[in-house]
């Protein structure tokens, strides 16, 4: 053992112990790793940083900018509305239609490609479901990392299988395109009833970086008494058709009429005016307390629905939310009603109270005349309150969330997309370039502004990521990674078939977690090729267990698929190393068992 290999081992258990107890955050210890390597003279700094131009951060960030792109169109969107329409808010068939889809997509596109591009979809519905988003970006990125191990072109490792197998033997026979699939998909099935039957007890339930719910926490402190959303049906016995003015529903009932949904859902109004006209078969969407909804829909004869179902979408917090916001001096609406101004006809949102002097006023509040510095509570759709805050009439007292959404845009964003897919598939162009030209493509068609494709991208991922290859260098460069599998190739001997590939499957494993798994698949397949020759095993199966093996990496946010999701999901390291622990052995399991079966493997 050489010093080179004592310092990087040491670089090693550094980083695992700042990833383990998070003493600084994980795209910190990306950038310790790029400075702290070339400073101990483990790497060229050419080398320290060459992760940030790696074909791998690169196809990341265009990806991304994709993924935006085609959520701001609405793609995800309607892509999230079919997901629904099949598993309802059920947790455990939401898991299994996302983590499936993803694990397909996988089987011919990169695996951070279709996290990446999936995960817009995943977080709407969780946030439509109410669903915590880390419940659902697990299982996604566990199953986009294993979907890659359905075809020979799913992952770089089985990408690169049969090129490095022809260094050790150039007579060795080539895997087929579909060699590997029965065993990928019993590897999908398993993690798919993995996190079915133990979802329950090894995923964490934090909301990650989405708020939930109508309102934020600081606007539930001031307007508490509001209430929340509910949705009611206007039965055939209702003696109408009446209009809002005519029922009276606010000053009666306190209750807000925030939409209305006419011709059994084919026609709606989002912020209806007094003279919107209610009849029987409607349904309305209502902001109120529970106690003064249900008084109403007893006094009008409404039927109060268990949760939203005809505005489940238009109204979830992906889509429609409560804001607060001052009059400023200058405003048009300063020195009038919202009645004589016309509020909703307006600005197309709903007026639900006024804040001044310290007190909420909920009735006749179209009858107050308002004054610069008064708070109005309103409720609508995003995509008005981005209108809206361009004018000089209010200031928000929060971020506006939500987007614009450019829906006459959608079939440019798909266009880019499948543009990125034929240049991999068809033309076999570098993924970074490929994915580039799509994210570039989505740019001058105007899908997103240059600086909106800058703020989507997650720097924090690409910093660790960045940090993380030089690591891996480092300890091919050093001989560390030659001098552990020797070691431990020496020290089990002569053993059978099936164990020495189980052997060379639990060291694969350990590499593809502290280096990338392409370093992890160039080192790993001549060496076990070699101990299979030697010991009168298959040298074809040894290379297979590798290149499949570089997808089992679970316990830690090591692999890039783990590293996008982490602040999404609101995880800790300690998150994937409960989910992943389980789902490491038995993917092992699952491997071995497949290999053994259809390759017949001797015990």
């Amino acid at each position: 053992m050489t010093p080179e290999i004592i310092l990087v081992l040491g670089v090693l258990c550094v980083a695992i112990l700042l990833f383990i107890f998070e003493w600084v955050r994980v795209d910190v210890v990306g950038i310790i790793m790029m400075t702290g390597l070339p400073l101990l003279g483990l790497v060229t700094p050419q080398e320290a940083v060459s992760g940030l131009s790696s074909n791998a951060v690169v196809s990341i960030i265009a990806v991304i900018i994709i993924g935006a792109g085609l959520d701001k169109t609405g793609a995800m969107n309607s892509l999230a509305r079919l997901i629904l329409r099949f598993a309802g808010k059920s947790e455990s068939r939401i898991i299994t239609l996302i983590a499936s889809t993803v694990a397909f997509i996988s089987s011919f596109m990169q695996n951070i490609g279709a996290a990446a591009l999936f995960m817009p979809a995943a977080r709407r519905i969780g946030r439509q479901t109410g669903i915590p988003v880390s419940r659902i970006l697990i299982p996604m990125g566990f199953c986009a990392i294993i979907g890659g191990c359905l075809t020979l072109i799913g992952s770089s490792p089985l990408i690169l299988v049969n090129d490095i197998m022809k260094i050790a033997d150039p007579d060795v026979e080539p895997f087929g395109l579909f060699a590997v699939t029965p065993i990928g998909l019993a590897l999908v099935v398993a993690a798919l009833a993995y996190f079915i039957v133990l979802g329950r007890f090894v995923l964490p339930s934090a909301a990650g970086e989405e708020s939930s719910g109508p309102m934020s926490v600081i606007l539930q402190n001031t307007y508490r008494d509001m209430g929340t959303l509910f949705e009611l049906h206007v039965p055939a016995t209702f003696s109408g058709p009446k209009s809002l003015e005519e029922l009276s529903i606010r000053p009666h009932y306190f209750t807000t009429v925030i939409a209305v949904a006419q011709n059994k859902g084919n026609r709606k109004f989002f912020a209806p005016k007094r003279e919107t006209v209610i009849a029987a078969g409607d349904d309305i969407a209502v902001v109120g307390t529970r106690e003064m909804v249900e008084k109403m829909a007893q006094n009008l004869g409404f039927v109060l629905k268990e949760e939203l179902v005809s505005f489940a979408e238009d109204l979830s917090p992906n889509n429609a939310g409560m804001l607060e916001a001052i009059i400023t001096p200058r405003s048009e609406l300063a020195r009038q009603t919202m009645r004589g101004f016309e509020f909703r006809k307006r600005y197309q949102v709903n007026p639900l109270a006024i804040f001044r002097g310290n007190k909420v006023f909920v009735a006749g509040i179209s009858d107050i005349i308002l004054q610069p510095g008064d708070a109005l509570l309103l409720q609508g759709r995003w995509e008005k309150f981005h209108v809206l805050k361009n004018k000089p009439d209010l200031v928000f007292t929060e971020e506006v969330q939500g987007e614009i959404i450019r829906t006459d845009k959608v079939k440019v964003a798909v266009g880019c997309l499948l543009i990125s897919l034929i240049l991999i598939l068809g033309f076999h162009v570098q993924l970074s370039i490929a994915l580039l030209t799509g994210a570039l493509g989505m740019i001058l068609s105007g899908v997103m502004t240059i600086d909106e494709a800058y703020r989507s991208v997650d720097w924090m991922t690409v910093f660790l990521l960045g940090g993380l290859i030089p690591l891996g260098i480092a300890f091919e460069n050093t001989g560390a990674a030659r001098f552990i599998a020797d070691t431990i190739m020496g020290a089990i001997g002569t053993v059978p078939p099936i164990v020495l590939l189980t052997v060379i499957g639990l060291l694969t494993s350990f590499f593809t977690l502290v280096a990338s798994n392409v370093g992890a698949t160039v080192l790993m397949v001549p060496l076990s090729m070699n101990m299979a020759v030697s010991a009168g095993a298959d040298p074809r199966m040894a290379a297979l267990v590798v290149a499949v093996a570089c997808s089992n990496t679970f316990v830690l946010p090591t692999h890039q698929v783990n590293a996008l999701i982490m602040r999404p999901g609101g995880y800790k390291t300690v998150d994937y190393f409960r989910a992943g622990a389980g789902m490491t052995v038995l993917y092992l399991i699952v491997m071995m068992a497949m290999i053994s079966f259809f390759y017949g493997v001797a015990a």
